[in-house]
């Protein structure tokens, strides 16, 4: 893909070409063939693959992962990633790499260390971690990749991931962004050593029951002048790297929240399709906007209910409306 990037001085920059993207899960077992069939029918032209390193405690220093690896799905492991990769190429349609940490118990915007010593370990191990993956991404020239996902406390060290990002630039010669929660953007100073500036974009659209799109759209408002705030001083595109709707009634008052904690929650596609909508209506055009990565997209299609993915419901068709119809220069 080619891409424009114009910022004229005081004003927004343009991003001309919008990445349409699914965020991938990695599949048990391999592709049998024809999974992208479906997904490049909704004129989606990208993806993200996210291998997983694993962490025992948000107190713990200490990583583990594997690249190939016995206890791995085949679709997180390097093998499955390439072969995936291939596939996602042979349709035109591009990958990002986004490794994420799986913390026991938690999720990674709680890992803290107690102490600077401990801090210091932490970076050494998440830095050998990221490092093996941008290798692996060079390697196979994937073109993006993410070098974080959603450290809110860690991602305060600036200097640390400054260091970070110098080391992984040595090895990988394509575009970085880091995937800050949508509670985290606003804070993040190294910005500027990054290609993109990166949001997981849960952010809660209303707090009715049964909101209208109006409603949404409004609540849109608020979040983009935020985003635009750091837009304009930092002076990068923005990736939402996530964004995502459960198929239940109050998909828009807490989008983050997961499945397995809205088993009461009544089952709707109506929402969670007025919450795409709402997206695409109210962020989607911006010059800033480079393109939004939706959660989840499964090779073998939707699995369960509730789930985040659109897949075979209201929501994959406003998707797929706004995917085949955006311009492309």
């Amino acid at each position: 893909m080619s891409f424009l990037w114009l910022f004229p001085e005081s004003e927004i920059p343009v991003w001309t070409q919008k990445l349409k993207g699914v965020c991938w899960v990695g599949s048990r077992n391999p592709l049998a063939g024809g999974e992208f069939l479906a997904l490049k029918s909704t004129g989606a032209n990208a993806i993200s693959q996210t291998p997983f390193g694993w962490q025992q405690s948000t107190d713990s220093p200490d990583i583990r992962w594997e690249i190939e690896g016995d206890r791995q799905w085949w679709g997180e492991s390097g093998k499955g990633i390439q072969v995936t990769l291939d596939s996602a190429n042979s349709h035109q349609i591009s990958s990002m790499l986004k490794p994420h940490i799986w913390v026991r118990g938690s999720w990674p915007g709680e890992i803290e260390m107690k102490s600077e010593e401990e801090w210091q370990l932490w970076f050494e191990s998440y830095r050998d971690f990221i490092l093996d993956y941008a290798r692996l991404a060079d390697r196979l020239s994937i073109p993006y990749l993410c070098i974080g996902t959603e450290l809110e406390k860690a991602s305060g060290r600036e200097q640390d991931w400054r260091k970070l990002i110098a080391a992984v630039r040595k090895v990988y010669s394509g575009k970085l962004v880091y995937a800050a929660n949508f509670t985290e953007f606003e804070q993040i100073q190294f910005w500027d050593a990054l290609d993109f500036i990166g949001i997981q974009a849960y952010f809660p659209l209303s707090e009715k029951e049964k909101p209208s799109l109006a409603q949404m759209n409004q609540a849109w408002k608020s979040h983009v002048k935020e985003i635009e705030s750091v837009v304009k001083n930092f002076q990068k595109p923005v990736i939402f790297t996530e964004i995502g709707y459960c198929n239940t009634h109050d998909a828009a008052k807490e989008p983050w929240v997961w499945p397995n904690e809205r088993k009461e929650a009544q089952i709707t596609e109506e929402i969670q399709a007025l919450c795409y909508q709402s997206f695409f209506e109210s962020v989607w055009d911006k010059t800033w906007m480079a393109g939004a990565y939706f959660w989840k997209w499964y090779p073998e299609g939707k699995r369960r209910d509730p789930d985040f993915s659109p897949q075979g419901l209201k929501a994959e068709a406003v998707m797929t409306q706004y995917f085949l119809n955006a311009p492309n220069p």
